[in-house]
């Protein structure tokens, strides 16, 4: 492929916006690609990097090698990915920090738009792609009810941290940042890369470049597989992403109490008002490790701000619909 009749603008801002995806908890950057019709080519392009390079190389030259792996397309996409991620890193933590109801308000809205998106390329739902839909809702809403555990920078756990989010960073539905706080790598990876980016040391160097080798380590096995199933079983497939999209709604609803926490200077779980913990320690540090829906009148953590969080579910609704205008040119 070449990049003859593609906007690099408008690769560059795919990927930011993907980018920006992947550091909040719940939204997946591959919803992103797929809506923005980029995701077949971006698994194609994945794929193409391996160990079939170094024939390529031999019998093409670097010429032959960049188209193998749609050189031009992957790196502007990648550069506005990096851009998004360097963002989002900052801007999705201030808005988490200080507008939280209407941020995930905005990606309800969006992920319950791309799932009526994904649902519409079902050429037919049959019973089957009905059950893979259903399957599919009942694993990611499974996976968005697990509590997480501690994480580690131990190399082996760092690389397997990596492998496993980027696997889901490519899978529309599932976050690549979600599975990580699941892992307890959120707080270990996010941090290091806001730090490393003002104040950087070979620590968070090491830290970074263990977690990228399992990126490229999933990244070279998952593209695979999930190119061998759109090319084999398109239908299938995405019936099963839309019960992915359905299932993860339950992580990013805007209103949720808070049950199980983790004492940061104690390291002792709060199981009991939770709630009551958070109002009194104002200046210690904790980790919300357990989260409850709850309605806009039961919840206990500020204001419900129910009217602007209807408007920005919206909001979110239609960008979607916005972004798909992407495939189109």
């Amino acid at each position: 492929m070449t990049m003859e009749g593609t906007n690099k603008i408008s690769l560059i801002a795919k990927g930011m916006i993907m980018g920006i995806a992947e550091v909040i908890p719940g939204v997946s950057g591959g919803t992103i690609a797929f809506i923005t019709g980029i995701y077949e080519r971006l698994l194609d392009a994945i794929k193409g990097i391996g160990p079939s390079l170094i024939t390529e190389y031999k019998t093409e030259g670097i010429i032959g090698l960049w188209k193998a792996i749609d050189g031009w397309f992957l790196t502007f996409l990648l550069s506005g990915m990096v851009i998004g991620i360097g963002v989002g890193a900052v801007a999705i933590t201030y808005l988490l920090d200080h507008y939280p109801e209407p941020l995930w308000a905005f990606f309800f809205g969006l992920i319950i738009a791309s799932g009526i998106y994904i649902g519409r390329k079902v050429s037919h739902w049959n019973l089957p792609a009905i059950a893979l839909m259903i399957l599919g809702a009942v694993v990611a809403y499974g996976i968005t009810t697990i509590s997480p555990v501690e994480g580690s920078t131990h190399p082996l756990m760092l690389m397997t941290a990596g492998a496993i989010a980027v696997s889901a960073l490519i899978l529309p539905g599932i976050s690549g940042s979600f599975i990580l706080l699941l892992m307890g790598m959120y707080v270990i990876v996010v941090p290091t890369l806001k730090e490393f980016g003002s104040s950087p040391s070979f620590d968070e160097f090491k830290i970074l470049a263990f977690f990228g080798i399992g990126m490229l380590i999933g990244l070279a096995v998952f593209s695979r597989v999930l190119s061998w199933t759109f090319k084999n079983y398109k239908n299938q497939t995405l019936a099963l992403l839309t019960g992915f999209m359905i299932g993860s709604l339950n992580k990013i609803w805007p209103w949720r109490n808070p049950q199980v926490l983790l004492d940061k200077s104690t390291n002792l779980l709060v199981t009991e008002d939770a709630i009551g913990f958070i109002q009194r320690s104002q200046d210690l540090e904790f980790k919300i490790l357990k989260e409850q829906n709850v309605f806009p009148a039961d919840y206990l953590m500020g204001e419900s701000q129910l009217i602007l969080v209807l408007l920005v579910s919206v909001l979110g609704f239609l960008s979607v619909f916005a972004l798909s205008k992407f495939e189109k040119s």
